[in-house]
């Protein structure tokens, strides 16, 4: 799976080059470092009318997930859950790419809609000594670790853009490592905002 996302209209980093430019570190030098991740198998679900229980069920004994009731997700082996509100999620899977919905809609037939979103979203994984300060810059939301725990998850504004924010356990040396969401058409606005935040730590993307 590749980890650098292409684009019709070309790199999100062509849109934030103004934003970047003298700023932009090598990988091992930045306080915030940024990768789009590619290939990566995106649903939402919802639950059916009255199946919410069966829902977490099938979940539970076809996926080996609880399913997140509220703003969390919950993984395992290479899918995740994420709730983005009652009765709904966003599911996503490391290897499936495409195939991923077609999967889900399978194995939960009769308790859930399922529809592909893999084209519709980017997703940018952040990771670095600095990219706590960065996201304090960018959205409304308290990132300390004590307030935002590993699996908790957020749905808010980025420099006006909508996003979906989560944590994920800490990546190697206790780096924090987060994930957002957007949709694909606003990835340049946010690629550029983010620039601008990270851009007194080093920014690598």
């Amino acid at each position: 799976m590749s980890d650098t996302a292409t684009f019709a209209g070309g790199s999100p980093l062509a849109g934030a080059q103004g934003a970047t430019e003298g700023r932009v570190a090598a990988c091992g030098d930045a306080g915030v470092t940024a990768v789009i991740r590619d290939g990566v198998g995106l649903a939402t679900v919802m639950a059916r009318t009255g199946a919410s229980d069966a829902l977490t069920q099938r979940v539970r004994e076809r996926l080996g997930i609880e399913l997140p009731q509220g703003p969390h997700r919950s993984a395992a082996a290479g899918v995740a859950f994420v709730g983005m509100g009652p009765g709904s999620w966003l599911a996503l899977a490391e290897r499936d790419g495409d195939d991923f919905s077609a999967r889900l809609m399978s194995e939960l037939d009769g308790v859930a809609s399922v529809s592909d979103q893999s084209d519709g979203y980017t997703m940018i994984r952040l990771s670095g000594a600095n990219v706590r300060d960065a996201l304090a810059k960018l959205i409304p939301i308290d990132v300390d670790p004590r307030a935002f725990q590993v699996g908790d998850a957020a749905s808010t504004v980025a420099s006006h853009i909508g996003v979906t924010v989560w944590r994920l356990p800490d990546g190697p040396h206790s780096s924090p490592l987060f994930e957002v969401i957007l949709f694909r058409s606003l990835t340049r606005s946010f690629w550029h905002a983010l620039a601008e935040a990270a851009g007194e730590y080093g920014f690598a993307g």
